[in-house]
């Protein structure tokens, strides 16, 4: 199996995750934080929703400057508008993936402010970045949702929650 061919497998299984976990997220409390320094729900949500479009700007591009893009972050604040954003910005990747040569992979990609290089490596190495900052603020959603007392989806098995209710089901 090719590299690319692993990536694609990776970030469709990964997006069933996310997908879970964005669909959990109730209508009313977008504007919620845990802390005053914590994201609100609609900040951290929007973020993870537009993480997939990273994929397409890496592969397509040689760098990503601060300065002169300054970061505009989207603000859906419901569910299924932010799940169809989700969804775009997924097949965006995908198509960006299915369409990319192993070759681009090596080539070298930056992410500066201005004069400052904040990093340079190969384009692989920052779509598994993004595949991971993915992973890190979905659990962080976890978290938002666990305190607001929301069941939590699986990511890698079920979750504490889905066991919980299977038992609760099965004993009535």
């Amino acid at each position: 199996m090719k590299l690319l061919e692993v990536l694609v497998n990776e970030m469709q299984q990964e997006a069933i995750t996310t997908r879970k976990m964005l669909e959990r997220i109730p209508n009313d409390k977008f504007d919620w934080q845990p802390h005053e320094r914590s994201m609100t729900i609609v900040r951290l949500a929007n973020h993870i929703a537009e993480l997939p479009g990273w994929v397409n700007m890496i592969l397509n591009t040689e760098e990503l400057d601060f300065a002169n893009n300054p970061y505009q972050p989207t603000a859906y604040d419901n569910t299924d508008d932010l799940l169809e954003f989700f969804e775009d910005k997924l097949q965006l990747a995908l198509n960006a993936l299915r369409n990319a040569s192993e070759d681009q992979l090596e080539d070298e990609w930056t992410l500066r402010q201005g004069e400052m290089i904040l990093q340079r490596s190969n384009k692989l190495e920052f779509i598994r970045h993004t595949f991971c900052q993915i992973v890190h603020h979905r659990a962080q959603m976890g978290v938002f949702l666990r305190l607001l007392d929301v069941p939590i989806p699986g990511s890698y098995g079920p979750s504490g929650d889905e066991v919980r209710a299977r038992a609760a089901a099965a004993a009535s």
